[in-house]
């Protein structure tokens, strides 16, 4: 790290921050409140509500957004005449799935290899700290140059669009001159990178029902239709040879113009077993950051363990849908919807029911704001010019803010590099990352006051 007061504030204030991150993790705060309590995301929204307060934020709030969930608000008011920046997190996490395969224990931060390891520590709570050392930092060193607004979502990981419901309803209370979405992440540890694009999606379950009930494999097999089995085909339609996705009516061609993602590298990041192919056609940049892209998230149907020779009569899904820039995600919902129909095969009973859904979104990366942060990550990371990079995933909020504010600048920055193993087992963070990335951040802001 270069010296300068800023980062030398930074460098120290890095135990306080492990200790603060660690407690953050341990809030069970998935906002599914079937899977785990609505207390635990209510305990981490209290924290930060109490952290903003000791930072000497005015008007922290909790927010009830309208799909139960809360965000935490608060204001920090600058200089006369200054601008107005929002500084954007989320709390929420993603289930820590299979627990047994974590090496340790998902809900504790642990260091190890000089990363630290816990559900969030990246995704996002990381972004928070992130946030609080950037305006410690400032507070340190002269003050913080601009009114400063910070909102941390409690149900972004569920995309059920709690915070955006909320800010439609609210419009002034997020209204800045420019945002930083602290849920992003560099192109790799050590890259300084800004995410110039997004991806949108959309959540669908789907059903099908063949039978009034199981039937007896043996005495009805062959002639009976199986709903399991309909289930495969019809999600084996959503994928051409290759593994590219292919929904009816939905373009699937685009390319991606900027910076290129090298294939092994991506093999590598993505841990791809030795032997096995990568799907879809073009650039591995083309695929996951332009292209439309099709997940199956899960499959109710019996567990091999206590399975009977049964005829299932009835199975569903949860399908996930990528959609690129440019790409309507209300659009793209229908035509997922209308193909699943189309494509159900053996006249089987197939209904749908949209669970979330987020618009893609781009960004200015030409505005002012993005010249005073790639001033600042000049400074952050020595020797190493800004890059902008895709995302292949979404924040829903983004094109919320867009078109709420659309003379307001939006950046994203964050700890999610391929090495966080963000949504997977083993997440983690690396503290340089944290501790670069909050000196650009507290760089920007005062670049930012004085253009």
């Amino acid at each position: 790290m270069s010296s300068n007061p800023v980062a030398e504030t930074v460098a120290s204030l890095m135990p306080r921050a492990k200790a603060e991150l660690a407690e953050l993790v341990a809030f069970k705060s998935v906002a599914d409140f079937d899977q785990y309590p609505k207390s635990e995301s209510e305990g981490a929204a209290n924290w930060i509500a109490d952290a903003l307060r000791t930072e000497g934020f005015q008007d922290v709030a909790l927010l009830d957004t309208p799909d139960g969930t809360q965000s935490v608000y608060g204001y920090l008011p600058g200089p006369e005449g200054a601008k107005t920046v929002l500084l954007y997190a989320h709390y929420d996490v993603q289930p820590p799935l299979d627990e047994t395969a974590w090496t340790t224990p998902p809900f504790e931060l642990v260091e190890r290899d000089g990363r630290w390891y816990g559900r969030g520590s990246a995704d996002c709570k990381g972004g928070l700290v992130m946030h609080l050392l950037a305006l410690r930092a400032l507070k340190a060193n002269g003050g913080v140059p601009v009114h400063v607004k910070v909102i941390a979502e409690g149900s972004e990981e569920q995309g059920t669009g709690g915070l955006e419901r909320y800010a439609e309803a609210h419009p002034e209370l997020l209204s800045a001159d420019t945002i930083v979405i602290g849920d992003a992440g560099n192109f790799r540890a050590g890259v300084p990178t800004v995410t110039a694009t997004l991806r949108g999606m959309t959540l669908v379950r789907v059903q099908v029902d063949t039978l009034e009930g199981n039937l007896h494999s043996g005495q009805f097999g062959g002639a009976a239709p199986d709903a399991l089995a309909a289930l495969i085909r019809l999600l084996d339609s959503l994928r051409a040879k290759d593994g590219s996705t292919t929904v009816d009516g939905l373009a699937g061609e685009a390319a991606w113009d900027g910076l290129q993602y090298e294939e092994q590298a991506f093999r590598e990041d993505a841990k791809v077993l030795d032997g096995v192919e990568l799907i879809g056609s073009g650039t591995v940049a083309d695929r996951v950051w332009a292209r439309p892209a099709v997940t199956v998230l899960g499959i109710d149907c019996p567990p091999v363990v206590g399975a009977t020779p049964s005829v299932q009569a009835s199975a569903r899904a949860l399908i996930s849908l990528r959609v690129p820039p440019g790409v309507d995600a209300a659009e793209a919902t229908k035509l997922l919807e209308a193909h699943i129909e189309a494509h159900t095969p053996w006249g089987g009973r197939v209904s749908t029911e949209r669970i979330g859904q987020g618009q893609a979104f781009r960004a200015d990366t030409s505005s002012p704001a993005y010249a005073s942060m790639a001033d600042a990550m000049a400074v952050a990371y020595p020797g190493r010019e800004m890059q902008s990079a895709g995302m292949g995933g979404s924040i829903p909020l983004c094109n919320t803010l867009a078109s709420l504010y659309p003379e307001t600048e939006i950046l994203l920055i964050g700890l999610s590099e391929p090495e966080a193993q963000i949504h997977a087992v083993n997440e983690s963070v690396s503290p340089d990352e944290l501790e670069r990335l909050s000196v650009a951040e507290a760089l920007f802001l005062r670049n930012y006051a004085a253009s």
